[in-house]
């Protein structure tokens, strides 16, 4: 003989329903699984902050003000101009005036520096040795030439290495002041060079 299937009660039910009330579950019930993805979260950019709008200003405007860098070397009329007087003060106002004649005269215009050199220390040198005091060295004043170089070249090469010549050995011990000439002995085309006695 087959059994019958014996449901709950309702008394059954009623009195399980209370226990089930009455009980904590020893684990958590696990959440049911679903197909849906949980959302990640999401970043949201640094927006940068506006910067200051900058001011309109100039190069160096701030920088303080220093000395010419580019200075030029002075004129060699200017740097013999400015040399002390050496000489007897009268003699010396006698001379730029053009009132002292030159006891010996060379003329290196128109030579090379090559040629010019040797013969300037020739010529001061005799002249110191005969015991002559001013001479005259004429350079002519130079020829405007047609330049195309980067740097510029000097008008009358002469005129400005007679004087650096007469300031270097072997003439320096000899030489006791340089200065142009007045007009009538060719003025800036020459210059008067007064000796020292000898000793």
């Amino acid at each position: 003989m087959a059994r019958r299937k014996r449901g709950l009660t309702a008394e059954d039910t009623e009195l399980w329903e209370k226990v089930k009330l009455a009980t904590t579950p020893m684990v958590k019930p696990r959440p049911k699984k679903t197909d849906e993805v949980e959302p990640q979260p999401v970043f949201k950019p640094k927006i940068a902050k506006p910067k200051t709008r900058i001011q309109p200003f100039q190069l160096g405007q701030n920088a303080k003000p220093t000395k010419a860098m580019n200075k030029l070397a002075p004129s060699m009329r200017d740097e013999i101009s400015n040399q002390p007087v050496q000489m007897d003060k009268k003699a010396y106002t006698k001379l730029t005036r053009g009132r002292l004649l030159p006891e010996a005269k060379i003329d290196l215009h128109g030579m090379t520096l090559d040629r010019a050199h040797p013969a300037l220390n020739a010529f001061i040198q005799r002249s110191y040795g005969q015991g002559l005091r001013l001479v005259l060295v004429v350079t002519g004043k130079g020829k405007i030439k047609e330049d195309h170089g980067p740097i510029p070249s000097r008008i009358g090469v002469l005129r400005h290495q007679v004087p650096m010549w007469l300031n270097q050995m072997p003439l320096k011990p000899l030489v006791m002041q340089i200065t142009h000439a007045h007009g009538k002995h060719g003025a800036g085309g020459a210059y008067y060079v007064y000796l020292r006695r000898q000793r």
